[in-house]
C-alpha cells in the first residue's frame, strides 16, 4: 500500500525539541521530495519544510528558522524533521506529504504547553 506515516508528536514543554518522521511505504521513495506542513484549527495549511529527493538541497519557513530542520535517510525511506525550541505558536497537526504524487500522511499532532 502506498502511503507516509508520520510519528513522533506529542506534548512538550516551550523551549522543548521533538523529532518527527515521515516513513514511505510501497514506492519509490528517494526520488521524491518531500514536504512538511503544518494546521491549526480555523487557520490556513502552513507549509514547513521541504527537501529534494537526494537531501542535498532543504529549506524551512523564515517562522520556524534556526529551529527547525529536515532531513531524510533514503535507506530507511524516511524523513524527518527536528523541531527545537519550540513555542506554543508551534502547536498544530503536522502532516508530510509528496506533492509530486498528491500523498499525504494522516498526521501527529504537536502541543507546546506548560
Amino acid at each position: 500500500q502506498v502511503q507516509l506515516v508520520e510519528s513522533g508528536g506529542g506534548l512538550v514543554q516551550p523551549g522543548g525539541s521533538l523529532r518527527l518522521s515521515c516513513t514511505a511505504f510501497g514506492f519509490t521513495f528517494s526520488r521524491a521530495a518531500i514536504f512538511w506542513y503544518r494546521q491549526t484549527p480555523g487557520k490556513e495549511r502552513e507549509t514547513v519544510a521541504a527537501i529534494t529527493s537526494d537531501g542535498t538541497n532543504s529549506n524551512v519557513v523564515p517562522s520556524v528558522e534556526g529551529r527547525f530542520s529536515v532531513s531524510r535517510d533514503n535507506g530507511k525511506n524516511t524523513v524527518y524533521l527536528q523541531m527545537n525550541s519550540l513555542r506554543p505558536e508551534d502547536t498544530a497537526v503536522y502532516y508530510c506529504a509528496d506533492p509530486g504524487r498528491g500523498l499525504w500522511g494522516q498526521g501527529t499532532q504537536v502541543t507546546v504547553s506548560s
